[in-house]
């Protein structure tokens, strides 16, 4: 459980203590307060990722170098600064130079907000960081292949561009790697579907309340071998100059009825099969890890009906700590009472 976090120029807060206790947490306050830099920092602290951002510079607060976040997950100290976009990471006090150490130190994280639509509406990418969000919490050897992957790939991808020639001596140094965890990351990431697949069907039909068939499949853009597809695409990569095989560029596609989701579902659909890749994740990490995964959810109930709402509500895995954002309490009901309630304004967090 997460019991403290502290801010340093991270975002718009120059500096923050918040406490935490167990079960809902409720920060309240208008847009553009702070609320959900609050969660993104947690997430920050937890995952070493934001929900939010891929660049680490925006996370600092303006004119300043550097950022910290540090809270109490349990029994250890956990601490997170970038300063001039060099990472330092802690537990207890005592340095930590692996991030996959200190993400085996730390807590299970899911993160539900409103852009969480792109999942059935936008582009692959954020299809591919859900994946990536959950396998890393999911297996050992993600992390180190998914961070060896990326590397390679640019790497490989700056020599394309280098020369007025590719020196594809050079390159295929790279694609030997790109491969070798390119496979292990397409191989993990199919194995998730196929075990995200029954969760994400059962979500979808206890929060719309119909008998609705959600259905995932992983689409591995590159074939089942990823060398020979590199070695096929060698005359389009020298005319384009980017690497155009890999598990960057894999996707998985989501149907409703046995139709295209993000062409047929309608709006309420397309967010109640949002949250149903969600929820699938806490249940998934739950079963897997035998404990519940801290939930971080960003101002959604107040965009659902009162329907997926309360079967929402009902599904979130009991054990699990909640910090929730929103701009009104107007959804609250009566069955659900939240353990503390903080007033965000001005990036300043007020006891009720």
């Amino acid at each position: 459980m997460l019991t403290s976090l502290r801010l340093r120029n991270f975002r718009c807060f120059e500096t923050l203590l918040c406490p935490f206790s167990g079960g809902s947490t409720v920060f309240i306050g208008d847009n553009a307060q702070g609320k959900t830099s609050i969660l993104e920092a947690v997430c920050v602290l937890l995952r070493l990722q934001s929900p939010r951002t891929t660049r680490p510079a925006e996370l600092v607060r303006f004119s300043h170098a550097e950022f910290g976040v540090a809270g109490s997950w349990g029994e250890q100290e956990l601490k997170h600064t970038q300063v001039n976009g060099v990472r330092e990471l802690s537990v207890d006090g005592s340095p930590v130079r692996k991030s996959s150490d200190y993400l085996a130190a730390s807590g299970l994280v899911v993160w539900m907000g409103n852009g969480d639509l792109e999942l059935v509406t936008g582009s692959s990418e954020p299809r591919r960081r859900y994946l990536d969000f959950l396998g890393i919490q999911l297996f050992p050897e993600y992390y180190e292949a998914l961070r060896k992957y990326d590397k390679a790939l640019k790497s490989r991808n700056f020599l394309l561009k280098r020369d007025a020639a590719p020196q594809w001596a050079q390159i295929d140094a790279f694609t030997a790697i790109l491969v070798e965890h390119g496979t292990t990351l397409a191989m993990l990431r199919e194995r998730l579907i196929l075990e995200i697949q029954p969760h994400a069907a059962a979500a979808h039909q206890r929060i719309s309340g119909r008998p609705e068939s959600l259905n995932l499949a992983y689409h591995n853009a590159s074939g089942p071998d990823l060398a020979a597809s590199l070695r096929s695409r060698r005359e389009q990569e020298t005319q384009r100059r980017v690497t155009l095989a890999g598990p960057h560029r894999d996707d998985f596609l989501l149907t409703i009825n046995d139709l295209p989701a993000a062409d047929y579902a309608s709006e309420g659909q397309q967010r109640t099969i949002a949250l149903a890749l969600k929820l699938s994740q806490a249940t998934l990490l739950e079963d897997r890890h035998q404990r519940a995964p801290l939930l971080l959810l960003d101002d959604i109930f107040g965009e659902l009906d009162p329907l997926r709402r309360n079967a929402l509500l009902a599904a979130l895995p009991a054990a699990s700590q909640r910090l929730i954002t929103t701009t009104h309490l107007g959804w609250v009901q009566d069955g659900f009472q939240p353990e503390t309630i903080y007033h965000v304004r001005d990036a300043a967090v007020i006891g009720q």
